[in-house]
């Protein structure tokens, strides 16, 4: 997704309406509006997941004889060619650094999104695909504005229904934004019939594959090889993308076999509390006796350090700091005041 303009939009005219225009400032019932289209994504991608959920079944050993290959929604094929070798070599030698360096930071964020991938019945190995996009870091930014874990840019943000305001940018906040992407990623998936295609999708746009697949594939789709058949007509970056999310995906299987270190980053876990706007992630770093910078790792979605103004808001605090919180709101407000 990252230095891809996702703004073609003959590419979402179907979206059960994440097709609107949203913008800031706009008017609160559509902003409800873009809401409850984001939560019927949801609905119908749970209900495809009941239609598909006995697909998986096709992987089992003979199973293949009873249905056509590449139905799945819960596998990743991970073939190895040509290109997933070169990348294989890569991440070992002279790319070596930065993959452990990925590997480093991957315990922060991999519990939840392999809880998420898992209650989608989505192939857990997607969860490099977010590696690969931000290095999983939600302060991510690239240098056509994608921003966070998954690297949305503005136009798909707001499509997927994340809000983006002067106090909130959920591109940032872990949860949502994972939310987001693994339903944008189902919905390519059931568009393209084949998880290598919608992770193509995912980094160049659905427009630009489309074209592709119109021109050199006779607009056919449903059959992982048919990313193969047209790779030497996709974008330089989209070509790497695919082989590099395989390659990626099966060394960190067997990391420790080829001598990389565990991940020593401590999970992202926290409770929420309900406070008054305006509250300070500094005030209340100083209530809880914890660091502000966890409060900003907590919350790396408040891009102004403090809850909009008017309105409660779910803060998430350090786990068993949850009930202190609500006895110091007893006392007065925790608002943003100079340290």
């Amino acid at each position: 997704m990252s230095r891809v303009d996702l703004r073609e939009r003959v590419s979402r005219v179907d979206r059960s309406g994440l097709q609107a225009e949203a913008r800031q400032g706009e008017a609160p019932q559509e902003s409800w509006a873009r809401r409850a289209a984001a939560l019927l994504v949801v609905v119908l991608s749970l209900s495809m997941i009941a239609w598909l959920g006995d697909d998986a079944v096709q992987d089992a050993p003979g199973a293949h004889d009873a249905g056509p290959v590449g139905l799945s929604i819960r596998t990743l094929p991970l073939e190895v060619n040509a290109p997933v070798e070169r990348w294989m070599e890569q991440l070992q030698t002279t790319r070596r650094e930065e993959f452990q360096g990925q590997l480093d930071q991957i315990g922060t964020f991999e519990g939840i999104i392999r809880e998420k991938l898992r209650a989608r019945a989505m192939p857990e190995e997607l969860l490099y695909l977010a590696m690969i996009e931000s290095g999983l870091s939600p302060n991510a930014e690239s240098q056509v504005d994608a921003v966070g874990l998954w690297q949305f840019m503005d136009p798909t943000a707001r499509d997927l229904g994340l809000r983006m305001d002067e106090y909130v940018d959920e591109r940032r906040d872990p949860m949502r934004a994972t939310d987001a992407a693994l339903d944008y990623l189902f919905w390519l998936r059931a568009r393209y019939g084949s998880w290598y295609l919608a992770m193509a999708a995912y980094n160049a746009g659905p427009a630009r594959i489309e074209r592709v697949l119109a021109l050199y594939a006779d607009g056919r789709t449903g059959d992982e090889a048919i990313f193969w058949e047209v790779l030497r007509h996709l974008p330089r970056e989209t070509r790497e993308y695919v082989p590099r999310v395989i390659a990626t995906a099966l060394l960190a299987a067997d990391a420790d076999a080829l001598g990389f270190a565990q991940s020593g980053a401590l999970a992202y876990e926290f409770e929420e509390v309900y406070v008054p706007g305006g509250t300070g992630l500094s005030s209340v770093a100083r209530a809880l006796n914890v660091s502000t910078d966890q409060m900003r790792d907590l919350n790396p979605h408040l891009t102004r350090e403090v809850t909009p103004p008017s309105e409660m808001y779910a803060l998430r605090v350090p786990p068993g700091h949850g009930a202190k919180l609500v006895a110091s709101l007893g006392s007065g407000p925790l608002t943003m005041r100079a340290d």
